[in-house]
């Protein structure tokens, strides 16, 4: 295997981005019989953060954009209006910009993995709020209160995860020299 993102051939970028989409349609089925702790684990996230961090932010936003829409349409969860839409947004922003800012930051270390992540989680989280604002005005209900809800305070057992689980990933993908 290669030792930096850049010198994956565009037919290993390809498989590994459809590994990361093929976790990303399986891992809700870990959740999918309690709905409550899917929403909360946000088990979609992980591999798309994971794409655009390993393969790149391009294959990351392809990856996060199709992921819940493709996830709908095959098994009806999450729902295609508004759930699924507006994931679509906000797992693109989380590929594109994790894997912007790891492939500008990842001489730094551990840090520059949380910083990678923290901005695309930050910055995706917005994008969500703002496709489902924008759905307002085809009759969605939205508010401040369930911006903060749905982004933030049902999601922190997700966002937990999230920061515990894909720093050790990277770490371990950095160590066996799979990526730099």
């Amino acid at each position: 295997m290669h030792t930096t993102q850049k010198t994956f051939s565009p037919i290993q970028k390809l498989v590994l981005s459809a590994m990361f989409l093929a976790l990303g349609l399986v891992l809700p089925f870990l959740t999918g019989q309690i709905p409550e702790l899917g929403s909360m684990l946000l088990p979609m996230h992980i591999p798309v953060l994971l794409c655009g961090m390993v393969v790149g932010g391009p294959w990351g936003l392809v990856v996060g954009f199709i992921c819940p829409l493709l996830r709908s349409v095959l098994f009806a969860a999450p729902p295609m209006y508004p759930a699924a839409i507006s994931m679509a947004f906000e797992l693109a922003t989380y590929g594109l910009v994790s894997g912007i800012l790891y492939s500008r930051l990842r001489n730094q270390g551990t840090r520059g993995i949380y910083l990678s992540l923290l901005g695309a989680m930050l910055l995706g989280r917005v994008i969500w709020g703002v496709s489902r604002w924008i759905m307002m005005a085809f009759g969605t209900q939205f508010s401040v209160a369930l911006f903060i809800a749905g982004g933030f305070t049902s999601a922190i057992p997700g966002i937990i995860l999230q920061l515990i689980l894909i720093p050790v990933v990277i770490l371990a993908l950095q160590k066996a020299k799979l990526i730099s």
